[in-house]
């Protein structure tokens, strides 16, 4: 406490820090920006600071408050729904086939979405004689596509839910998205034993206005597959994958946002990590003008 020349008293609340804790201050300021945070944890990886895991977990912290509901939303055209006005027995197969733990219900119509049926509460349809699947049914909750990732989460866990239907800006459903896919996003795929690749989900069209067109390509995509979606002649003697492919154009593993051209077809990084790149935003560059004789 130091008297100053007015009286008042002057109460020091900084604690006190050392000459070389002052000086590595002046040397190495603090980061003023989400790059300059993560060229320091790149250096520190680098450094054997921390591991590539530990890396990757950081990065995908920061990816999740940049990304939205549409960016991972299961589409569509690809969710696995029950009908209710069907009989139990035909879609009954689906449920055990999929091997979920949560159906979205729908009225007839993907559109008329009523609710979510729990698998586990199906075990009451082989106990119980009169068994109504509506009364089954728990809330729906709809969000819509631009909904953050990060606000999504926050959302999942103070409600304690784990799927949410995605609605376009008619309020048409749009797709899906559960807690797993978010959490994913973070610390990498989470795989279990139903987990499984179909090719046809590696390479899906971009819903986008006017003449461009672009895909949303898993990185893990082989390379033959993509040869033949895109016409293109990309070897496959060094590596088997898109993204690998990618990754050796590059000299270094990508990162988010990251634009790289190989012949005419134009990569840009959707989602990367310290380890390898996740998905691609591939487009087809036109080809160039050629001009005539004079």
């Amino acid at each position: 406490m130091q008297d100053h020349p007015s009286g008042a008293k002057f109460i020091d609340t900084k604690p006190h820090r050392s000459l070389f804790e002052r000086l590595t201050a002046l040397i190495s300021p603090e980061p003023e920006n989400r790059s300059e945070l993560l060229e320091i944890l790149h250096d520190a990886h680098e450094r054997n600071l921390i591991d590539a895991d530990a890396l990757s977990m950081i990065e995908g912290v920061f990816q999740v408050s940049d990304l939205s509901a549409r960016d991972i939303m299961v589409p569509r055209s690809q969710m696995d729904v029950i009908d209710i006005t069907k009989p139990i027995d035909e879609w009954l197969p689906l449920v055990l086939e999929t091997a979920h733990s949560r159906f979205p219900a729908v009225d007839g119509d993907r559109d008329k979405l009523v609710g979510i049926l729990l698998a586990k509460d199906l075990l009451r349809y082989y106990a119980e004689d009169a068994f109504d699947v509506r009364d089954m049914l728990r809330p729906a909750v709809f969000i819509p596509e631009s909904k953050q990732l990060n606000v999504l989460l926050r959302d999942f866990r103070a409600n304690r839910n784990h799927m949410a239907i995605v609605v376009d800006e008619y309020g048409g459903v749009a797709g899906l998205i559960t807690i797993e896919d978010v959490l994913e996003q973070i610390v990498g795929d989470i795989e279990d034993e139903y987990d499984f690749d179909e090719e046809e989900d590696n390479i899906l069209p971009m819903k986008e206005g006017g003449r461009r067109q672009r895909w949303r390509v898993k990185a893990l995509t082989e390379i033959e597959q993509f040869n033949e979606k895109f016409g293109t002649v990309f070897s496959d003697e060094d590596v088997d994958t898109i993204g690998g492919l990618v990754a050796n154009h590059a000299g270094r593993v990508p990162r988010k946002g990251d634009v790289i051209d190989i012949g005419r077809i134009r990569f840009e990084v959707l989602r990367a990590d310290a380890r390898q790149v996740h998905v691609l935003l591939v487009e087809k560059l036109p080809e160039p003008a050629t001009q005539e004789p004079a």
